[in-house]
């Protein structure tokens, strides 16, 4: 069974990327199942009712989020309408969402997503990762062998910790956040497929999705600016999982990375 899972969208470039290139590679790679991580796709930060219906459901089954979760105002309204949108677990209760759900898989059998959101160097109200997750896996039910986590995190040492703790517990453990495809993408000795991050869905000429003059700006200057995300030459970062559904030890992980074409 083959699953695949694209890396932050940013903004309506990286939307237009989804729609271009995700239907080609899920038959590709024979992929019955597709996870994206949509925290940026409202313009960079966020995401709202319109995002989410630009890919789902024709071209992502699951959205994960991060740390801008509440970046647009009106979704803290809207998230209830979705349930295929999973936020981070690891936040308050009082917040609306859910931050794991399971899903029916069309290609069989049924898996977990989680999401979980980083402590080093994130957003100081986000409870302790490690015991969310064990909270999470104590619920689902034994019968579900295939588990997603998309962990979102800045320091690579907190995602490569969280794949070694739940080596042969869940299926992989995905890194998120910081836009740049990572060159460790491995098959831990319990079985837990592992990548530090999967990348973007962004802009090729951009720093991390942005537009470089802003960026060069912003450092340059110190001061506060508005960073504009680029919705051009835009570059899709993905991984394919191939994984036993009977035990949901993966076989293998892929690195993906594709441009639109004339863009």
């Amino acid at each position: 069974m083959n699953l695949l899972f694209i890396g932050d969208i940013v903004g309506k470039g990286g939307r237009r990327a989804v729609q271009s290139l995700v239907p080609d590679l899920r038959k590709e790679f024979n992929c019955s199942f597709c996870i994206a991580n949509g925290e940026n796709s409202a313009g960079g930060g966020g995401i709202n009712a319109k995002c989410i219906d630009d890919i789902f459901p024709d071209f992502v089954d699951v959205i994960t989020m991060g740390d801008h979760i509440w970046d647009q105002k009106e979704f803290e309204n809207e998230i209830e309408r979705y349930s295929a949108v999973i936020r981070p677990a690891n936040l308050s209760k009082r917040q609306p969402g859910k931050g794991y759900g399971v899903f029916r898989n069309p290609g069989g059998g049924d898996l977990a997503v989680i999401n979980l959101l980083g402590k080093v160097f994130m957003k100081e109200s986000a409870y302790c990762p490690f015991e969310k997750v064990d909270e999470i896996l104590n619920s689902i039910p034994k019968t579900i062998k295939t588990i997603i986590v998309d962990i979102h995190a800045e320091a690579t040492s907190e995602k490569a910790a969280m794949a070694h703790y739940l080596d042969g517990k869940v299926t992989a453990v995905l890194g998120t956040h910081t836009h740049v495809q990572t060159a460790d993408a491995k098959i831990l000795p319990g079985g837990t497929a592992f990548i530090s991050d999967v990348g973007m869905v962004g802009s090729e000429a951009s720093v991390l999705g942005r537009t470089i003059e802003s960026v060069i700006n912003k450092f340059v200057t110190g001061m506060p600016k508005r960073l504009p995300v680029n919705d051009h030459e835009t570059r899709l970062d993905a991984v394919v999982i191939s994984y036993d559904m009977t035990t949901g030890r993966a076989n293998s992980i892929t690195n993906i990375s594709r441009m639109i074409e004339g863009d």
